[in-house]
């Protein structure tokens, strides 16, 4: 594959606009090197075309299309949309990659039958972060890509992603980190923001302070690995303003709470 690859997007909803979106404003590729079918053809029309993308009409001409094929529709279609394709997915020009929750390689294979000896296939859970370049693709260990295939993954995800990988067996909990949290991390940021609202700050200038923080918190982690805890302890002077709040947090277990939210997805 070359830097002239296209890849094609079957269903083109929130997430795979995001990812779309990701890739262009990052550069990695241009809007015309994307194609997408969607359900609704007005919108995809729409939503396409702010990107310079192509809206085609199914999924057999996103297929035929591309070189890449990201599945991102609604994981209970997969089998009704996808199986009838898999002739046309087969072979070395092209491979596929699933953004669908719950669809492992061994599912796919499962459903794929014999033909799945000749088709490659990456199984991945992506977040919205992704449409800014500040994403993460839980990916699985297991996949059928050939070496150049798997370069070539690395290339265009990794451009606006951190491609973290694990088993096929704690996707599912991966998922939940990375894709479910940043919902209760928006919680946060807006909680954050009510509070600065409380004491005078414009919800705005508030909401930039949080934003930012935590986006920082995140990237010095990354870079210095330091545990949290300790970079907790670096901020929390003795008798100081920060334990306060922190204290605050624990009497309301507020650790408890965050993970007792990963039980409720991971049980439910």
């Amino acid at each position: 594959m070359t830097d002239a690859c296209t890849v094609g997007f079957i269903g083109f909803g929130n997430m795979g606009q995001a990812i779309a979106r990701g890739l262009v404003e990052a550069g990695t590729l241009d809007g015309s090197q994307i194609v997408a079918c969607a359900a609704h053809w007005d919108k995809l029309v729409e939503t396409t075309g702010a990107i310079g993308a192509k809206a085609l009409h199914d999924a057999k001409e996103v297929v035929d299309a591309a070189d890449i094929v990201v599945v991102a529709i609604k994981p209970y279609q997969i089998e009704t949309v996808i199986k009838p394709l898999v002739a046309d997915l087969a072979g070395a020009d092209k491979f596929v990659v699933s953004i669908a929750a719950g669809w492992t390689l061994d599912r796919f294979e499962t459903m794929m039958g014999e033909m799945s000896e000749l088709i490659h296939l990456q199984c991945t859970i992506p977040n919205t972060p992704m449409a800014v370049g500040k994403g993460v693709l839980v990916t699985e260990d297991d996949n059928t890509l050939t070496d150049a295939q798997r370069a070539e993954f690395e290339r265009i995800f990794g451009s606006i992603a951190l491609i973290e990988r694990v088993d096929g067996e704690h996707m599912d909990i991966a998922m939940c980190i990375a894709g479910c949290a940043p919902a209760f991390t928006d919680m946060y940021l807006e909680a954050l923001g009510d509070a600065g609202v409380k004491y005078g700050l414009q919800r705005a200038t508030a909401y930039r302070l949080a934003a930012k923080m935590i986006e920082g918190v995140g990237a010095l982690y990354l870079a210095t690995g330091t545990h949290p805890g300790a970079m907790k302890d670096a901020v929390c002077s003795p008798a100081g303003t920060t334990i306060r709040g922190v204290a605050s947090l624990e009497e309301s277990a507020f650790r408890g709470s965050v993970i007792r939210a990963v039980d409720a997805i991971e049980q439910g």
